[in-house]
């Protein structure tokens, strides 16, 4: 070993044992000091603060909030959802409304969200369509439009309710007009203006929902006993809708006429309780309705219409007036109905023209003619039907068809009867060849009953033989009146021979005319003893007056002869015990009704519209030349024939 070297020695070097601990420092030991304070703020006092408050949020945030209160509200949450809904309703007393912007957001954010209003959502969509939203600004009015074309396409279950809303709106009282205090008045006929917009918007997005529409609108129709002003605002609103929605013109036209149609049942079942010297100054004095329709639309008030029926009056003098107020809201309506079928019928295309008739014909077979004594309403076809010699032909071979067909109800039959035999008498331009056409007509069919009844038959039966006493009786209405037609003219002849008569030489008739009227009137059936007796006794005097036939004592015989309950029965002649009163109500019960439809008409306001078309009562040369009109010879009026007291045995008719 090398001197001064010191031996090496033995180290053991263990291992160093890693760790994931770091070595604590000292400052590591001390506590944590607490965090620092932030630095105080300061205002400037001069600067204004405001809180935004929840109708200023912006559009698209409303937009947001609406679909999560449409969203909560679907897991019960309806916090916000109900507070959607205050933004429609009618503000409380106090209450403060919304500002139309705020209105304006949240319906642009429904609009938007529209998807999500279905079934449960049905109170906030209801709230929505009750508001006044048809009386604010242009511009909200298109984008409500807009939201409601978008909810009846997305859910179909609102478009009943929403149509029944626009309808509502074209009433006399729309439910939109002056329900904010902060909006300006809109006029009423501005908001009818925007609702039909809106009903045509519509319908041009969903097609299907004119039937839908028909149906409101026949429930929303004015009571016949609502005021005047509410049926001449309905009225007018509905002939609006046919302009853009043709499809719906023929049903519209035909719920007016049914209308109408009760109104006019309804005055004349009026008229006729009432005394004879009240009834006829009620139509004739009602007062001519004003013709200005915008003022009619924007009145409020209505001054015109109820507001002189005190309730003070008695029960006679208050029934007369509301009587007279029924008759002048009907007259209004029918001008209404005139104005709006001239136009259709004097319209440049023959298409128009001819849908307007063929309109006009169909409510004639399916209301008018089934509906017994309606006095007014048919004077539209009357007017119309006469603009050409061709629409004459069709109405009449129309009336005459019905009056023939076996496969009818007799009382239509009857019916057509009297308006075939009116028509052709009053009618002013209803020429001399349809006279005649139609008197030959007449005739063959009574022909062929006479041939079928006479033989069995035992003496008049009105149950038994009724269309064919409505028939003759049809046949005499009509020589009163157009008897010059079925002369013959100077320059006319015929073959054959007249009936031999003391008076042949005076009068020249066409053939067939007199063999026709004696056929008839001295059969079996005798016709005369259950037509009209006004009918009867006119045409008696009329006949006898031209030397064409003598009935008078045909006259005289019928007075002995009595009707018994039992139609048919042998008995219809045989001794009844009973008094002069019962016979005379027996005998009254037992003649045909004295109802031609085109009896003379008065309505002030209307009847400017046949002026020209009506053929009044004139005269018989020598025998009326002081009764040369209606009112003076009192035609119409029955005159009924003394009721023998006495016992009748069966007659000779020959």
């Amino acid at each position: 070993m090398p001197v001064g070297v010191a031996p090496a020695s033995a180290t053991i070097h263990r291992p160093r044992k890693s760790t994931l601990v770091r070595k604590r420092e000292d400052h590591d030991m001390l506590v944590p000091s607490s965090p620092p304070k932030r630095p105080k703020v300061s205002f400037d006092s001069d600067v204004e603060v405001q809180v935004l408050e929840e109708w200023e949020k912006s559009p698209a945030v409303v937009q947001e909030g609406v679909r999560r209160a449409l969203l909560k509200h679907a897991t019960g949450d309806n916090t916000s959802y109900d507070q959607i809904k205050t933004i429609y309703a009618p503000v409380k007393d106090g209450g403060d409304e919304p500002s139309p912007a705020t209105v304006r957001n949240y319906t642009a954010a429904l609009l938007s969200n529209v998807s999500m209003l279905n079934k449960s959502c049905a109170d906030l969509v209801q709230v929505a369509l009750s508001s006044d939203w048809l009386g604010r600004s242009e511009e909200y009015v298109h984008l409500f439009t807009q939201f409601l074309a978008n909810l009846v396409s997305a859910q179909a279950l609102y478009l009943p309710d929403v149509l029944r809303m626009l309808v509502e709106n074209i009433t006399a009282a729309p439910p939109s007009q002056n329900q904010s205090e902060t909006l300006a008045d809109v006029p009423r006929s501005r908001l009818y203006v925007r609702a039909h917009r809106t009903i045509q918007c519509l319908l041009q997005v969903i097609p299907s929902s004119c039937r839908v529409l028909l149906s409101v609108l026949t429930t929303l129709f004015p009571h016949q006993s609502d005021s005047r002003r509410a049926h001449i605002v309905y009225t007018h609103n509905l002939l609006r809708i046919t302009e853009y929605a043709p499809v719906l013109q023929a049903d519209i036209l035909r719920l007016l006429t049914e209308r109408l149609v009760k109104i006019d049942l309804q005055v004349q079942e009026d008229l006729e309780d009432l005394a004879e010297e009240i009834e006829e100054g009620v139509v004739q004095h009602v007062p001519q309705a004003r013709s200005d329709m915008d003022r009619i639309l924007d009145d409020p008030e209505d001054s015109e219409d109820d507001s002189d029926i005190d309730g003070d009056m008695d029960e006679d003098t208050l029934r007369t007036q509301t009587i007279a107020k029924n008759v002048e809201k009907m007259d209004c309506m029918l001008d209404m109905l005139f104005t709006y079928y001239d136009q259709k019928i004097s319209a440049p295309l023959r298409s128009t023209q001819v849908g307007a008739l063929e309109i006009l014909l169909g409510q004639f077979q399916t209301i008018i003619l089934p509906t017994h004594r309606s006095r007014h309403t048919q004077f539209l076809l009357f007017h119309f039907v006469q603009q050409s010699p061709a629409n004459v032909d069709v109405f009449v071979g129309m009336c005459a068809q019905t009056s023939f067909d076996k496969k009818r109800p007799d009382m239509l039959r009857q019916a057509a009867a009297a308006y075939l035999a009116s028509f052709v008498a009053r009618g002013m331009h209803v020429s001399s060849d349809i006279v005649r056409e139609v008197w030959d007509y007449l005739n063959a069919e009574l022909k062929k009953h006479v041939r079928e009844y006479e033989s069995a038959c035992r003496g008049p039966d009105l149950q038994r033989y009724s269309t064919y006493y409505m028939l003759v009786q049809a046949l005499l209405y009509i020589f009163c009146f157009r008897w010059r037609d079925l002369e013959l003219g100077p320059d006319e002849d015929f073959d054959g021979e007249e009936l031999s008569t003391i008076y042949s030489e005076e009068r020249r008739w066409r053939p067939g005319v007199k063999e026709t009227l004696q056929l008839n009137i001295f059969s079996k059936l005798n016709p005369l003893k259950v037509c009209s007796p006004g009918i009867v006794t006119e045409f008696a005097r009329i006949a006898h007056h031209l030397h064409v036939i003598y009935v008078y004592h045909l006259l005289e015989t019928n007075k002995r002869i009595r009707l018994s309950h039992h139609f048919g029965s042998s008995s219809y002649n045989q001794l009844n015990r009973e008094t002069a009163l019962t016979a005379r109500l027996e005998e009254e019960n037992q003649h045909l009704d004295e109802y031609f439809p085109f009896d003379p008409y008065y309505l002030p306001k209307s009847k400017r519209w046949i002026e020209g078309d009506y053929r009044e009562w004139a005269g018989i040369p020598g025998l009326d030349d002081d009764k040369a009109t209606d009112s003076d010879s009192g035609e119409g009026e029955v005159e009924d024939s003394d009721v023998d007291e006495g016992t009748g045995t069966e007659e000779s008719n020959e």
